[in-house]
């Protein structure tokens, strides 16, 4: 039993859609949640400065006492993930290796699409890790580098970011019969996504796997939260505009939220 908080960290607003399936999951959990949005997108960064301000975002969940720490975010993922684990005393998550497992357990005919950020595409972890567990697979990535600024703008559904959408997935279209949602920000555009790509393909969200791999290491580490005690205090912190986050972060999980606004 552990009562203390489950940090999360991403470059914006994208890691609430693995805040959203972790509050439908693991109810009794409390979240500390930090989103650079003043600094996103990370995924056209180079990634010494992608990794230079993950360690800064993890240094300021570990400032609140966090009992695990999930890196929310598939381009930081990339970048850091390996390293902050290792370094690290409490478990640290990441959210492509829960992707791709899930992706081969989708399809039907091997033929496997990524999205993500230029960064995330350009390391090619994600092809790595589905042909490291099942190498008959045929990944093809694609970078989408203008959902995540659409995504902040909180232009959703807009006719501007249809078009966009569209336009980005069209070299996909047909190709694959599961696409992987590489980016935490991408799964706030699922709608589009899904009617550009048609019915019949099945979207991944990386982010909503990962929180299948917390609920595991909760129980093996016993430090999942007392049941009992129904008095979360949610937490959320932003680089950027508090308002602005508020108000994706309240459409997005249903309730009113205290946001902050911090700088690093």
């Amino acid at each position: 039993m552990d009562n203390r908080p489950i940090g999360f960290l991403d470059s914006g607003v994208g890691g609430l859609t693995v805040v959203r399936e972790l509050m439908r999951q693991l109810p009794h959990e409390e979240v500390i949640y930090i989103g650079d949005s003043a600094r996103a997108p990370y995924g056209p960064r180079p990634a010494e400065q992608i990794r230079d301000y993950t360690w800064e975002l993890v240094r300021f969940l570990l400032t609140k006492d966090v009992k695990m720490i999930v890196i929310a975010c598939n381009t930081a993922t990339a970048v850091a993930w390996e390293e902050i684990k290792a370094e690290l005393s409490i478990p640290v998550l990441g959210v492509i290796l829960p992707g791709a497992s899930a992706a081969i357990k989708s399809t039907t005919n091997g033929n496997i699409g990524v999205i993500g950020t230029p960064m995330t595409v350009s390391s090619d972890t994600y092809r790595q890790k589905i042909e490291n567990l099942s190498p008959e697979m045929k990944v093809t990535s694609l970078a989408c580098p203008k959902f995540v600024p659409l995504v902040e703008s909180n232009e959703l559904t807009s006719s501007v970011t249809k078009k966009v959408v569209y336009e980005s997935l069209a070299p996909l279209k047909g190709q694959v019969d599961t696409l992987v949602l590489g980016c935490t920000h991408y799964p706030l555009l699922r709608p589009i996504i899904q009617n550009v790509m048609g019915p019949d393909v099945k979207l991944i969200d990386s982010g909503a796997e990962c929180v299948r791999d917390i609920s595991v290491l909760l129980n093996y580490f016993e430090i999942h939260h007392s049941r009992q005690e129904r008095d979360l205090h949610h937490t959320f912190y932003t680089t950027a505009n508090a308002k602005s986050f508020a108000d994706i972060a309240t459409a997005w999980l249903g309730a009113e939220l205290n946001v902050e606004h911090i700088e690093l």
